[in-house]
């Protein structure tokens, strides 16, 4: 018993999460328990927002069996002497493993899989997201034990907050000398919010059991038989996804469901459709599947993004959600009583009204758009607050919402969906004649995106290098579309773009013509005179 240690722990939370309500749980959980424990926090400064970290130290021997004595705590942790390292998200985690906290013979290390972006992945034009390959190695290597699981899921799942959830980890894991009915005496008394912290720490606990049941069935299978269990696969729409192969199965699933949802059955089928077709090229240029259809798998993947573009019908189908409201309230931690107010702002302009309308009636409200800018005027735009709180407003949102029906008599929805052939057919082009080619013109889709003329600015990119850089028969024609691609990301401008496309051989991007528009001073005819 002198020899007993106390039980470190370090809590790592961005803003806003409740790091300081799980160390409060842990320590009246302790205290409830009948063990000592210390807690304190350490102010600093994450990527993203405040993160604080908030350290604990528990001795593992009752109260009562000190008799007189005390355990001494410390104030903050040792490198490499720490047990347990609990984070609410991922990259948070591998800052602080970054920081020598954490050792593959002392940590446990609990995380969540989940990210909140840092402000210079937001930045990037393309995909800016950190790979999360790296970070998972890194909590591997660096930990005794680990649990990875989606805390943010779990959080909305349950509508609490994701200290709750981290809580249930802790409990889950056998860290500390504690009992679950310990854990949910605390918790259970928390005030209104209890039920719904109860439902995260629950959620939780049967997460990270189920991991530590499937960690030691792996071991002893090992041990008996020396092979590893075979992870087990989520179901697929079999009858839908039969043409394909079964590696392209998850990214089409997901695909499918997003067409789907976005617009009826049958635009879901024209988007399995459109990759049969590609899928049919790619075999085509590599018969024997070398390649793996990253082509076909790269396709699906923005294919379903260009398909499911943004338009007015779309931001008011989201906004007018019932889950939009509940995920507002629980932002906010709005309680049952409370009277909550959403009002959302619009300013459509004449683009997001003529996409509504056929070919010819939007052809005349842009050139009566496009005549009023060329007089010196703005844009016409129409601000609009609604109360999506009230019944008027929700009902606005809800008829705008169902006018969906109707998207494919618009003249944006038939521009899109030509727009989408040009790529496909140059893909299926590439494809048949070089595996590679139709990669590389596979991933330009990932130029189209956000909305306006960045949306705009995009198409323009992506079909100058279609039409310019994807021909078969050139030699280094897959790796000229891949520079154009890049150099179209790094630079919102477009000047890497022009320069890669001259250098090879392709004229650069055609300019655009800008209205000029001269305003009134007052002040400089008052000084003139």
């Amino acid at each position: 018993m002198s020899a007993a240690q106390p039980i470190s722990l370090l809590l790592c939370a961005l803003g806003g999460e409740g790091g300081g309500t799980l160390t409060d749980w842990l320590v009246d959980t302790a205290r409830h328990a009948g063990y000592a424990a210390q807690a304190t926090s350490i102010p600093g400064v994450a990527q993203r927002t405040g993160a604080t970290t908030y350290y604990l130290e528990v001795f593992p021997v009752p109260l009562a069996a000190l008799g007189t004595r005390r355990p001494v705590f410390g104030l903050n942790p040792l490198p490499g002497r720490l047990d347990a390292l609990v984070s609410s998200e991922l990259l948070e985690t591998g800052r602080q493993i970054g920081n020598g906290l954490a050792s593959s013979e002392h940590t446990l290390v609990i995380t969540s899989s989940s990210r909140a972006l840092t402000t210079a992945e937001k930045m990037v034009m393309g995909d800016g997201r950190r790979d999360e390959a790296p970070l998972l190695a890194l909590v591997r290597e660096h930990s005794r034990a680990h649990h990875v699981l989606d805390m943010a899921a779990l959080t909305r799942e349950a509508g609490t907050v994701v200290s709750a959830v981290m809580l249930g980890a802790i409990a889950a894991s056998g860290l500390l000398p504690f009992t679950r009915a310990d854990y949910e005496a605390v918790v259970g008394g928390a005030g209104g919010h209890a039920k719904a912290s109860l439902r995260g720490f629950a959620l939780a606990f049967d997460a990270v059991s189920a991991q530590r049941e499937q960690a030691r069935w792996v071991e002893q299978v090992m041990n008996d038989d020396g092979d590893e269990a075979p992870a087990p696969t989520a179901a697929t729409p079999a009858a839908l996804l039969a043409p394909f192969p079964t590696a392209l199965h998850d990214i089409l699933a997901l695909g499918h469901a997003r067409t789907v949802e976005y617009q009826d059955a049958a635009y879901g089928q024209h988007y399995l459709t459109r990759l049969q077709r590609v899928l049919a090229a790619e075999r085509a240029g590599d018969p024997a599947g070398a390649q793996g259809f990253a082509a076909t798998r790269e396709a699906a993947r923005w294919l379903a993004l260009w398909m499911a573009f943004d338009d007015i019908v779309r931001v008011a189908e989201l906004k007018a959600r019932a889950s939009r409201a509940a995920r507002v309230r629980r932002e906010v931690k709005a309680a049952n009583g409370d009277l909550l107010r959403v009002y959302d702002h619009f300013k459509p302009g004449a683009p997001e009204f003529a996409a509504l309308l056929p070919e010819s009636l939007a052809r005349r409200v842009l050139a009566w758009d496009q005549r009023r800018v060329q007089r010196g005027h703005a844009p016409w735009a129409l601000p609009l607050k609604i109360s999506s709180h009230g019944v008027v407003g929700l009902l606005a949102l809800r008829a705008l919402a169902a006018t969906r029906r109707l998207r494919p008599l618009g003249s944006r929805f038939a521009t899109e969906q030509a727009l989408i052939e040009r790529w496909l057919a140059a893909v299926e082009r590439g494809a048949s004649a070089d595996a590679r080619l139709g990669l590389e013109l596979a991933r330009c889709g990932r130029l189209i995106k956000g909305y306006g003329s960045t949306n705009e600015r995009g198409k323009d990119n992506l079909l100058h290098i279609v039409d310019h850089l994807a021909k078969a028969t050139a030699p280094g024609a897959a790796e000229a579309v891949a520079q154009a691609r890049e150099a179209a990301l790094a630079d919102e401008a477009g000047t890497a773009l022009d320069r890669a496309l001259v250098q090879h051989g392709a004229p650069a991007r055609p300019l655009k013509a800008q209205p000029i528009r001269w305003h009134h001073n007052p002040r400089l005819k008052k000084q003139a005179h």
